[in-house]
Parts: structure tokens; sequence; C-alpha cells
């Protein structure tokens, strides 16, 4: 039987079952402790005809619906089980299959009682990561997890770790699951697993229903987020040693970012799972709820993974906020917690239509790290541009030290960051760096680099531009990718061909000479540069062919005109390419006109957005911002002068409070306060008052708690412009 056509999300995980026993006897374990107990008739391992059908039709969805990458996780069971040659013949199996078509991502969860260097040789050869389960130290795990004759599985298990940390397997090492038991010290267990270094650690809550609710010792109100915020509380002592799953995904979705776990958020589910025999299966862990609970009826002899898809138990798992019961919806915490793990919902009597049994321990968690979170001293950045532009200087240093620490040990980079070091020392010379700093594509640069590889030309071309703006000589080198050495700030010189520069400044000029020619002298005699000998002087009318500066608008406080910086593509629109300014600049000077026109006190009003550099982006995009620093805005060649000052004031508002929101905490992470300032900022700035009254009313009846000081003085201050406005004549 065919494949139907591609419909509903994509299935980009497999968990493939390759051994259904296992040589440990945990009694929490959902495959063989629960309800369902269909590992009893399940093949002890997975056969190599089954391994074929499963690549052919993983490889078959993964073609038809164009992914990039799949993630197949080799489970059981306990998957080491099959032993080295036939765990190599499965990777082989998937490797060849699916390769050709997509990125093969192999990982393998494990209890690790008998990893061996046969068992990791074959992980390293096919690149499959290893996860191990570890409940934390002796008395904890054994709690749980003993062998079938009732021994401790510990030191075995933190011996497959220690081999997992070896030098030659290290990168194989996914990181430890531990399975919460709110009887053991959440610290104690916290510490013995760090003590390992694992790269992460995914606590888990214990599979449980309704029918069949967690164990509570203590009778407490919400046990299981009281153990896991004290580890929380541990994990943040000691500086987030490494990724944390669980509460990554509450940190994540609380900010507005996507879950991390299928146990939490709104995310569609993407997974599938394949038992020994080729049959398909929703989430094994459904195995909680009752025998026969992930039944599809559907295998890969005779089905593919779109009829798998389409399955309605898979749907219900993709339905979102749609798919939860009322209690759910009306929660403030749904976008973190997302209703829980699915089969956390089950009860006998109501399906999957009720909260999780771990409901109020999941409020209690997702509001107690936004709590543990949230800064809420006052910042005077509220109070107007000046001290947010201040601020937003501030937050581009912080970037920068950070940027250092990637940059360090890339060669060339000791020589600028002295540099930059010294101008920052010199009073005279500070607010010139400031100036370039503060230029918002520098911004755009350094969130990039942190977030990916550093791009040390850039940030070598920023310092010699600030020796430049502070008029102090410097000579810096470098290797530079491009034919486009740009200053930030200052304009674009035109190399012929990518590779070695050194750039010296001088008080009034700069060179940039290419690996091709002669090293000058450390600093050329003033007749030199005056001669005009491969120098630019920024002051000589015209400049050089080779040099391209940035246009300023000849108006009162105008902006750079910068349609060169490399990093000015961070706005949802395409950047217009390098255009003469001429008419582009004679429109936006006529704009400021009109601005001056329409709002005379502009210029005196603390509270005005100042566009520090407009760029010019494809017709038809309007006036937008982008993610960048405070003062960028995007402008589209067509925009009339007209539209730009009748929409600057209210695209204005929305800058100062997302640069606001960079620099400062204005609520409780997760808060219904965020769309409400944001609801109340829009309908200001567009005169619907009533509107407006409605979101600012609705932010006062919110407990104190949900705003930051910062928060409550926007909103007061919001009051007093709406005040305002109602009352002018």
């Amino acid at each position: 039987m065919t494949s139907k056509s591609p419909d509903g999300p994509p299935l980009r995980q497999l968990v493939l079952k390759i051994h259904s026993r296992c040589d440990l006897l945990c009694d929490h374990c959902y495959v063989y402790q629960h309800a369902d107990q269909s590992w009893r008739s399940r093949p002890t391992f997975i056969r190599p005809e089954t391994v074929r059908a499963v690549a052919a039709r993983l490889a078959e969805h993964a073609g038809a619906r164009g992914l990039e990458s799949v993630s197949v996780i080799l489970h059981g069971g306990e998957p080491l089980l099959v032993g080295p040659a036939r765990l190599r013949d499965i990777c082989a199996e998937l490797t060849r299959a699916l390769s050709p078509l997509t990125a093969l991502d192999l990982r393998m969860h494990t209890n690790a009682v008998t990893l061996n260097r046969r068992h990791l040789d074959v992980c390293r050869e096919f690149g499959v990561r290893v996860s191990v389960s570890l409940d934390g130290d002796r008395a904890a795990n054994d709690r749980h997890r003993l062998d079938r004759r009732g021994r401790s599985s510990h030191d075995r298990v933190v011996r497959g770790i220690r081999l997992l940390q070896e030098p030659e397997y290290r990168h194989l090492f996914s990181g430890v699951l531990c399975t919460v038991d709110v009887a053991n010290d959440p610290v104690a267990v916290h510490d013995a697993l760090t003590e390992l270094a694992p790269p992460r650690i995914d606590y888990l809550l214990p599979h449980s229903t309704w029918d069949s609710p967690p164990p509570n010792p203590a009778q407490a109100t919400t046990p299981y987020a009281d153990w896991l915020l004290a580890v929380f509380d541990r994990w943040q002592q000691q500086g987030r040693p490494m990724p944390v799953r669980t509460f990554d995904s509450v940190l994540s979705t609380l900010r507005g970012g996507p879950p991390l776990t299928e146990a939490l958020g709104l995310a569609p589910s993407d997974l599938a799972v394949i038992e020994t025999d080729g049959t398909f299966e929703q989430a094994d862990w459904l195995k909680t709820a009752y025998a026969g609970a992930p039944e599809t009826g559907y295998d890969v002899f005779r089905h593919g993974f779109a009829e798998f898809a389409a399955h309605p138990g898979v749907r219900a798992r993709q339905a979102g906020v749609d798919g939860l019961s009322d209690t759910c919806r009306r929660c403030p915490v749904v976008r973190s917690c997302g209703g829980g793990l699915y089969g956390h919902r089950y009860s006998s009597g109501n399906g999957f239509d009720n909260p999780s049994v771990f409901c109020g321990d999941l409020r209690s968690l997702v509001e107690g790290i936004a709590d543990r979170v949230t800064d809420r001293s006052f910042a005077p950045a509220v109070l107007g541009s000046t001290r947010l532009a201040w601020a937003q200087l501030e937050l581009d240093r912080v970037l920068l030290r950070r940027a250092q620490e990637h940059l360090a040990s890339e060669p060339d980079w000791a020589d600028a960051w002295r540099l930059l070091l010294a101008l920052d020392a010199d009073p005279e010379s500070a607010p010139r760096l400031d100036e370039v700093l503060a230029h918002p594509y520098v911004r755009t640069s350094l969130q990039r680099s942190l977030r990916g590889p550093a791009d040390t030309a850039r940030f070598m071309s920023l310092a010699a531009a600030a020796a430049l703006r502070a008029g102090v000589p410097a000579t810096l080198s470098w290797d530079q990718p491009g034919t486009r050495l740009h200053l930030p700030t200052w304009g674009t010189y035109r190399l012929d061909a990518p590779g070695r520069v050194e750039v010296t400044v001088a008080p009034d000029a700069f060179r940039v000479r290419e690996g091709h020619e002669t090293a000058p002298d450390a600093f050329p005699a003033r007749e030199d540069r005056e001669s005009g000998r491969g120098w630019v002087r920024l002051d000589e009318v015209p400049v050089s062919a080779r040099w391209r500066p940035v246009d300023r608008l000849p108006v009162q406080d105008g902006p750079l005109v910068d349609d060169a910086d490399p990093y000015r593509d961070c706005y949802p629109f395409p950047v217009a390419p390098p255009l003469e300014c001429g008419e582009f600049a004679e429109r936006m000077a006529r704009a400021y006109e009109l601005l001056g026109k329409d709002a005379p006190d502009r210029h005196s009003d603390p509270g005005a957005f100042r566009p520090t550099v407009l760029t010019p982006l494809a017709a038809g995009s309007g006036l937008v911002l982008g993610t960048h620093g405070f003062g960028a805005l995007g402008v589209a060649v067509d925009v009339t002068p007209e539209e730009f000052a009748r929409e600057l004031p209210r695209i204005g508002r929305r800058a100062r409070l997302t640069a606001l929101r960079e620099t400062a905490d204005l609520h409780r992470p997760g808060s219904p306060a965020g769309a409400l300032l944001d609801r109340a900022d829009e309908e200001l700035g567009r005169g619907a008052y009533e509107e407006a009254a409605h979101a600012l009313t609705a932010l006062t009846l919110l407990p104190e708690s949900e705003l930051t000081a910062t928060g409550a003085v926007l909103v007061a201050r919001m009051w007093s412009q709406w005040t305002n406005t109602r009352e002018a004549p």
C-alpha cells in the first residue's frame, strides 16, 4: 500500500525499538510496569527485513516532505542488548537509505549498564549520539533502577558514562535523563549529576495518570514543582553549567520562543514509534494510560508515515491549544505548559480531555521560574529616549565583551581589543567609540556572532572605524573575506580582491593596503598623507574612487542613510541594493520638513523618536523595524514624504517599547501584561483612545506582581499621554 499525499505537519523524529527486553527491572518503567504489556508478544530484537522496511518508509517520507533532516532514536527495552554487530547493521541500513536524501541524526537512549568500547566504536562510525538514564547518586538511583537480581545499577551506569567521556567518544555523549522522585533530595540528585559533567540534563516527571496518580509521600500541594524549583535554584547558583531541557524550555516559552521538549509547550508532535515487529505506535509513554493506548493498527510493511500521521491519535497531539481541555485553555501559563505530556492527562472517565495530573505542579513550576528570572529593579531607561539610548549602549558594551571571549583566540584580534580598550579609557576618545558602538547594525553583527562563528573582519573594521572617528593614529591588519571593506558609520572601501589588508588611521585620513602591496612604515609622515599617496582624506571632495562614504541627511539631527552595511539585512523585507542616494535623500529631507511643520516641538521633546540610521528597502515595504539596535529604520524606496511623516510617530513608539524590553523587564515573563502593553502602545500611536483606555485599564487591574517597577512607571506614563492627548484642544 502506498503512502497518502503529504498532509499536516511532517514527522521528523522516529523512536525505533531495536530490542524489546531490558537488563534492569526499574519499577517506574512505562514499558514493563504499567497497563500495557504488549512487549510480551513482540520479537526480542528487530529483524533485518524490518529495519530495511523502516528505512525505506522513512526515506520515502523525507523525500515527499523535503525534510532537511530526520532524527532516529534507537530505543528499547535496552538497545545495547542487540550487540555491537546488529547495532552496526541497523545503523548502516538507516544511513544507506536516508543519507542520500536528508541529514540523518542518529541517537540512542540507553541505561549504559553494558556499554563498552565495541558499542561506542559503532556509534563513532555512524555519529550516534548517546543519552543515558541515571536518577542521581547511588541512593536516589537505586530506589527504582535495580537489575533483575535486585542489585544496584549505579556503578555500572557511571562506568558507562566515564567511558563516554573519554576523548575519542566525548562528542557522542548527548546527556543524562533523570526521572524525578520527590522522596530523593533534589540538590543531592542534581549535584551528583553535575559532577559527571553531562552536556545536558533532562528531568522527567514520572509517568502517571488521573487513574494512577504520581507518588506524593508528604501530601504536599505541589511536590514536583517544589522539587524542580529547588534544582533550578541550585542550577542558577552554579551559573547554569549545562543546559537543563525542562528549565530551558520554560525560559524559552516565557520569552515567546519555542518549547524544547514534547512534555511542555504547544508545538505539534512530530514523533512516530516503531516497535521491533514493525508496527507503528503513537508515543509509547501512552502505555501508561491503558492496554493498547498507543496502537494504530499500522505497520511499515503495509503503511507509510503519511498514513500514520493521519491517525486520529497522532492528530490529537498536533492540535495545539485547541486540543486542550477548557481548564488548560483558560490557564495563564498554557503557552509554557501546553497541558503537559499528553499521556498524563488520561482518566478512564474522560479520556484525555483533562488537564495534566501534574497540573498544579506545572503551573507552580512555570510561575516559580518566571518569578526567579524577573528583574524587578527600576530602569531609568523608561523615563526618556536619552536614557534609553544610554541603556542600549550599555547593552552593546556587554555584547562586545561577550564577543571578545569568542574572538580572543583569533591571531589579529588582540591588537584591535587593545585599541578599543585604549579608546574607552580616554575621556576624549570614549564618546567617539560610543558613536560607533551605538550604530544599530553593530548590534546585529554582535548578535549574529554570538549565535554562530564570530565575524573577525567585522570587529577589526569596527576598531578601525572607532579610531578614525576619535582621530587616534592606529594600524590594524586582518584577513578580509570580501572585496568590500565596510567601516561602520563611515562607508565602504573597494578592494582589488579578498585577502590580507592593513588599515592605517591618521587624525585626518586613513589608508588601506592590500596583501600584494609593500608593507608601509609604522606611521607615514604627514607630508605623505598630505600628498595623497594611497590615502583617503575624509574632508576631500571628490574622495577616492575606491571610497564610498555613508551619507547624512542635511537636516537638524539628520540620520545617516546607510545602504551598504553588510549587516543591514535585518528587516522582514529585502534591503535595496546600494544606490545613489540623491532622490531617496531628497525625499527623506522633504519628509523631515513636514515633520518640523507638524510637530515643531519635536526637537525639544525628550521622548521623541529620532532615527539615527535610515536604510532603503525594496519598494512596497513601507516603514519597518528590524532586529537591530535602537535607532535604525527601514524605509521603502517608494515611501512618500507624507507617508514617512505620518507613520514615524507610530513606529517610533514601537521602537521605544522594543528597545526598552531589550534593556529592562517590564513584567513577569509570560504575563498577559506583555500583550496588553503592546495593545496600549499601538492604540495610543494610532489615536484609538477608547481602545487604549481598555488596555491600560486591564493593565492597571492586573495583580501587582505581574508588572515590575519599570513596567508600572511605563503604564503610568501611558496614562499621562492618554490624558494629555485627550485634553489637548
